[in-house]
């Protein structure tokens, strides 16, 4: 088994380090029972294909998305909390009471609500120090969302964008190499994000101000500007912040055109807030260094 295993590395790489790790690997799982013998095998691979996809922590794309997971953990937290807070507004603004509405809501309906939450519980828990456990509910609930689109998509309005969106904020997650999960600073920041970039809309959608609606910019525009902030703070040149930043915007833009009711240009517009955002950061970083 640990022969098939090895042979998925890149040739040179396992030319280079390969009978190391099948050494290494017989003696680890040498007393280890069957259930936890598989787990490393399954360890091992992943970290094969890791090396293959040039994902593991030494690479740049690595790096990349490490830094890129917090973040669309947050900003698929939004998106589903934003579902969530839609949904309930409805239901305490209607004049039927709400125990008659929720008495009579629909499978389809509570599994909706149901896997918004798991994606927003998912994600708390994982920026509060529990990634794997928390990473692991917010999957669930991605999943879960593209699978019940599948069937009900009315529930998540026209188009494929929710469905996508959240597979494409999983596979960030996934992407990330274990040994650079679970960044501290990183995941203070998305979660201040996620905060700053939810709570506004709230008010607006609960009617606490008579306002209209954005668009979806106001959560995209926190997104551009924490990668400036980010790259501010590391003095570097906004580049690499504001890519991270473009893989986790997924879930904001899916936002953005429900909300936009399906309009491609309002979209478009709200993605120049990241090259501007990184060409504002360059901007002020070059005026910085020189005085």
């Amino acid at each position: 088994m640990i022969d098939v295993l090895v042979r998925l590395y890149p040739a040179a790489y396992r030319a280079a380090h390969g009978q190391e790790i099948v050494d290494v690997h017989r003696e680890m799982t040498a007393d280890l029972p069957r259930a936890a013998r598989l787990r490393a095998d399954a360890d091992l691979a992943a970290h094969a294909l890791r090396v293959r996809l040039r994902l593991d922590s030494a690479s740049p794309a690595g790096q990349l998305f490490a830094m890129a997971a917090p973040f669309a953990l947050a900003t698929a937290a939004v998106h589903s909390g934003l579902r969530l807070t839609r949904w309930y507004a409805g239901l305490v603004l209607s004049p039927a009471p709400v125990q008659v509405q929720l008495a009579a809501m629909e499978g389809t309906w509570i599994l909706y609500v149901l896997l918004s939450v798991l994606v927003c519980v998912g994600a708390v828990i994982a920026l509060t120090g529990r990634w794997t456990l928390g990473a692991g509910v917010a999957a669930c609930g991605l999943l879960g969302t593209a699978a019940q689109w599948a069937v009900t998509p009315h529930l998540y309005g026209e188009g494929v964008a929710p469905p996508v969106a959240a597979l494409l904020a999983l596979a960030v997650v996934l992407a990330c190499p274990p040994d650079r999960r679970g960044d501290r600073r990183l995941s203070a920041a998305a979660g201040a994000m996620a905060t700053v970039a939810w709570f506004p809309v709230v008010v607006v959608d609960t009617r606490a101000f008579a306002v209209t609606t954005d668009y979806g910019a106001w959560p995209m525009l926190v997104l551009a500007f924490t990668g400036a902030v980010l790259a501010v703070r590391a003095h570097s040149s906004g580049l690499r912040e504001i890519g991270v930043m473009a893989l986790a915007s997924p879930p904001l833009l899916a936002h953005a055109y429900t909300d936009a009711w399906l309009a491609v240009l309002p979209v478009l517009g709200m993605l120049l807030f990241l090259p501007v955002a990184a060409a504002l950061t360059a901007f002020f970083q070059a005026v910085r260094r020189r005085y």
